[in-house]
C-alpha cells in the first residue's frame, strides 16, 4: 500500500508531540507543513529535518500536495475552518481536541465529514494506556456489578503561559476534554445532563476560572462528579486524574498511575454485619498497545487502512465536547443543562 500524504498544520507546541510520534511510522509521510506564520512552518521542517514545502494557506498545501491526511493541530478556534476546508478537498483529518469552540460547529463537521465520505477522528490520546484499559475492564465486566457513581479527581499546579493563562475557563475548556473523555470510556455512558460551578481560588495566577465541580448525570443511571484545578499547589494528582466507581458490588480504585484494582463484597453471609467484608480483585486485563499519541495515531492509521471509524471518531467525539460546552453553559447561567439533544 502507497504511505499516507500528510499535510499537518499549525506548528506550535502541540505539533512537536504529534511529530515526535508520527514520523517514526513507515505508512505515512509529511508531504507539507502550513502554519499562519510562515516562520514556524520553516523552523518545525528545519528541526526535523523535513525535505517538504510549507505554506500559509491550508487549500493550498493540499492541491499542490495531493495529500489525502491532514493532521490539525491548530487552536480550538481554528478547527472549523480547518477541517472542513480539508473535508472538502478530499482528506481525511486527525485533529487535535477539542473538536470546535461550539456545538453548532461540531455538528457541522459531523455533516461535512459524512457527506465527503471521508473520515475525522480526534486525538484523546489518555485512552491508550493500559490502566485505563485495565480499569475499564474492571467496570465494564462487572466485577463491582452496575455502577452508580464514577469521580474523577485531577488537581495540579500547571503554570503556563500563553492563551490558556487568559482563557475564560481554561481548566473547563483546554484540559476537561480528557477527563469527561475518559468517564465516557471507562463507563460506556454517555452524558445527560450537566451541572458545573466554576471559580478561581485564592493564590491562582490564571484571568479566568482554573477550578471546577462538575456534575453529570450518564445515560446509564450513573452519575460521575468531577473535581479539578489547574492552580492546585502540592499533592498533585496525575494527569490522568484519580478515580473512583461504586458499582452494587464493590469498588474500583484507580490513581491514574499504578495498576487499578478492586474490592468487592467477600462471599458468604453477611447479612448481619454493618460493614461487611471485602475481597480485592486485581485486574488480571492486559493492553499492549502504544501509549499516549502514538497509540491514538495507531488506531487513526489502522482504521483508515481497514475502511471503518476510529474509536475516536468525531461522532463519538461529539459527546465529549457536549460534557465541556455544556459544562461552561451551566457556570455561565447557574443551572443544570440538558445534553440529550445535542448528542443525538
Amino acid at each position: 500500500m502507497e504511505k499516507f500524504k500528510v499535510v499537518s498544520v499549525g506548528c506550535g507546541h502541540i505539533a512537536n508531540e504529534w511529530m515526535k510520534m508520527a514520523l517514526p511510522r513507515t505508512d505515512m509521510e509529511i508531504v507539507a507543513l502550513v502554519d499562519i506564520r510562515k516562520e514556524s512552518a520553516d523552523a518545525m521542517a528545519e528541526r526535523y529535518g523535513l525535505i517538504c514545502p510549507t505554506y500559509t494557506d491550508v487549500a493550498e498545501a493540499i492541491k499542490q500536495t495531493n495529500a489525502n491526511v491532514l493532521f490539525d493541530l491548530t487552536i480550538p478556534a481554528s478547527h472549523f475552518g480547518v477541517c472542513t476546508t480539508a473535508l472538502q478537498l478530499g482528506c481525511n483529518v486527525f485533529s487535535e481536541k477539542p473538536m470546535s469552540a461550539t456545538m453548532e460547529e461540531a455538528s457541522e463537521m459531523i455533516r461535512q465529514m459524512e457527506q465527503s465520505g471521508r473520515s475525522y477522528s480526534v486525538m484523546q490520546n489518555r485512552r491508550y494506556d493500559p490502566n485505563i484499559r485495565a480499569f475499564r475492564n474492571l467496570v465494564q465486566s462487572g466485577t463491582i456489578g452496575a455502577p452508580g457513581y464514577i469521580s474523577a479527581e485531577f488537581f495540579i499546579g500547571a503554570h503556563f503561559d500563553g492563551f490558556r493563562a487568559v482563557m475564560d475557563s481554561p481548566l473547563v475548556l483546554d484540559m476537561a476534554i480528557h477527563t469527561f473523555d475518559q468517564a465516557r470510556f471507562i463507563s460506556g455512558a454517555d452524558p445527560v445532563s450537566v451541572y458545573c460551578h466554576e471559580f478561581n481560588p485564592p493564590g491562582s495566577w490564571y484571568k479566568g476560572n482554573a477550578s471546577a465541580v462538575c456534575i453529570f448525570e450518564m445515560s446509564d443511571g450513573s452519575v460521575f462528579c468531577y473535581q479539578g484545578s489547574w492552580c492546585a499547589e502540592g499533592a498533585p494528582t496525575s494527569w490522568e486524574a484519580s478515580w473512583r466507581v461504586t458499582g452494587e458490588q464493590g469498588t474500583a480504585i484507580w490513581d491514574g498511575h499504578k495498576s487499578p484494582y478492586a474490592e468487592i463484597v467477600s462471599p458468604g453471609d453477611q447479612e448481619d454485619k454493618f460493614i461487611r467484608d471485602y475481597s480485592r480483585v486485581e485486574s488480571d486485563f492486559k493492553w499492549e498497545g502504544n501509549l499516549g499519541h502514538a497509540g491514538c495515531l495507531d488506531e487513526m492509521f489502522a482504521a483508515l487502512k481497514e475502511g471503518r471509524s476510529a474509536e475516536t471518531d468525531c461522532r463519538d467525539n461529539i459527546k465529549s465536547i457536549a460534557m465541556v460546552l455544556g459544562a461552561v453553559e451551566s457556570s455561565k447561567t447557574g443551572r443544570k443543562i440538558e445534553l440529550k439533544n445535542d448528542i443525538n
